[in-house]
């Protein structure tokens, strides 16, 4: 969904996606930044993301009809059945667009990866 034009911050990427996505975009980023507070804003394979203690924690990235959040294999393997009805293909997780977002759910992710990521320092 964003523009295929080159970006470097978080809040650029979220100016290229339509106006009434941005606002779940930046609740979405609050979110994560909520639950790693020392994890580094980036954007990586065009998609905004979170490095924590230089090494990926999450990404996320507006599509058509969904938000796609990115917590690697690992994140999306212990929270299996919490995820099932969010699944998207391998290591993703779809919210869509007309439904409420579960931030929550974005909340324990991103713990469990902040966790994993202290285990790594």
């Amino acid at each position: 969904m964003a523009s295929k034009k080159q970006v470097t911050t978080i809040d650029e990427y979220i100016k290229t996606v339509p106006k009434d996505v941005q606002p779940l975009l930046q609740g979405i980023r609050g979110t994560i930044r909520k639950a790693a507070p020392d994890a580094v804003e980036t954007i990586s394979y065009e998609m905004p993301a979170f490095k924590l203690n230089g090494r990926f924690l999450v990404s996320f990235a507006a599509w058509k009809h969904h938000v796609g959040m990115y917590p690697i294999p690992s994140g999306t393997e212990a929270f299996k059945k919490k995820i099932s009805e969010y699944k998207g293909a391998k290591s993703t997780v779809r919210f869509p667009l007309d439904e409420p977002v579960p931030y929550d759910l974005i909340t324990q992710l991103v713990a469990f990866r902040v966790k994993e990521a202290q285990k790594h320092r």
